[in-house]
């Protein structure tokens, strides 16, 4: 069977993102599109989280549903941290974190919250390396996924200049 996925994307707490990037306008170009399972985005942003508290129904096996369309629990987050190689020099990267379950992401809001504030973007910048980010996200449930949130592009992602 084949399954079309978006699995990064942004709410409308999400800096440059349309008003239009909440659930209803979300589930409804999903469907246009063909998407099957499409990606909540900024779960950690307090203002999100508490629409998708109050309106995703758990589906079973980490998927949602609304307006009857599957949703997963996602984010991209910025990370800052010192290149251990080259001391001083700054890095940036852009990484999507998935969750199976509401309960599991307040768990990682509640640790990313120390390293830096979730309320100011849909993607926050955290003060962690990905090292970091993968012990807190891994150790709260080894059914969260993370994963790199873009590769070509020139500066925050995988083989991007600010990429350490």
């Amino acid at each position: 069977m084949r399954v079309v996925a978006d699995l990064h994307i942004h709410s409308k707490y999400a800096r440059a993102t349309s008003l239009h990037s909440d659930l209803k306008g979300l589930s409804e170009w999903a469907k246009k599109k063909g998407i099957h399972i499409q990606a909540t985005g900024d779960f950690t942003h307090p203002k999100w989280m508490k629409e998708l508290k109050e309106n995703l129904k758990p589906n079973g096996k980490g998927l949602f549903l609304y307006n009857n369309q599957h949703f997963i629990l996602s984010v991209e987050v910025s990370l800052i941290f010192e290149n251990l190689e080259e001391k001083g020099r700054l890095v940036k990267t852009h990484v999507v974190i998935l969750s199976p379950s509401l309960s599991l992401a307040e768990q990682i809001n509640d640790e990313l919250s120390k390293h830096g504030n979730l309320a100011i973007d849909g993607r926050p910048t955290l003060k962690l390396s990905g090292a970091e980010l993968i012990e807190i996200v891994k150790g709260i449930s080894k059914d969260n996924e993370i994963f790199a949130a873009h590769v070509w592009t020139p500066w925050f992602s995988l083989f991007g200049s600010k990429f350490g």
